[in-house]
């Protein structure tokens, strides 16, 4: 049925999402800002770039990016000591994937570099043959570029991929590069519910395309 599988990666296959959200109020308040977490779930699954212009806006202020990037780095990373949790039945799901000889990519909207280390902090280094970060495309999600990136350096046509997602950004990216989608929400529900399969959990979503 499928000859990819391409994954998206914070709240999806490790749980960072509403780690990182946290950390991200903290690190405003040191600085002065006064930022809820309702505030921050509007940047799950958006780009840095989409992220620090919210924000900025949101406080109504100049943002002082790098100061507030390393605090909100310093505040993850302090979560972060004893390693990142992944998310549910994300071992098995990988293993019934390896079982089929599927290769498989991750397509995220963090910084590569960034992505290689929380994966290895997860215990998931070595489990993809590519990674595709929010810096290695000249669009990020919601358009396409990662995911089509992602295919291409598998090797594989988009439309014979299938692409796990968390996000409506990321649903509405896959979507774009003409992939099967399967949403497994995280932090947030959907509001728009445009995935082929939506499903709890990965193990879940894995059996309502076909790929279990």
């Amino acid at each position: 049925m499928y000859d990819a599988v391409i994954f998206d990666m914070d709240g999806l296959l490790i749980d960072t999402e509403s780690v990182a959200l946290a950390a991200g109020v903290e690190a405003c308040a040191a600085l002065g800002y006064d930022v809820s977490l309702d505030f921050m779930h509007t940047l799950i699954g958006v780009d840095d770039k989409t992220g620090w212009a919210r924000l900025t806006a949101h406080v109504g202020e100049a943002l002082d990016i790098q100061q507030l990037n390393r605090e909100w780095n310093r505040a993850c990373d302090k979560r972060f000591a004893d390693g990142i949790p992944q998310r549910p039945n994300v071992l098995q799901v990988l293993d019934h994937i390896d079982a089929r000889a599927l290769p498989k990519a991750i397509a995220t909207s963090s910084r590569r570099a960034r992505a290689i280390e929380k994966l290895a902090m997860a215990g998931l280094a070595g489990r993809f043959e590519t990674l595709v970060g929010v810096d290695c495309v000249e669009n990020p999600k919601p358009a396409p570029d990662p995911y089509l990136r992602a295919a291409a350096l598998l090797g594989i046509a988009p439309d014979r991929c299938v692409a796990f997602e968390d996000s409506d950004t990321g649903v509405r990216a896959a979507l774009a590069a003409g992939m099967t989608v399967v949403q497994v929400p995280d932090v947030v529900r959907s509001a728009e519910n445009r995935a082929h399969h939506t499903a709890d959990t990965l193990l879940e979503g894995a059996k309502a395309c076909g790929l279990i």
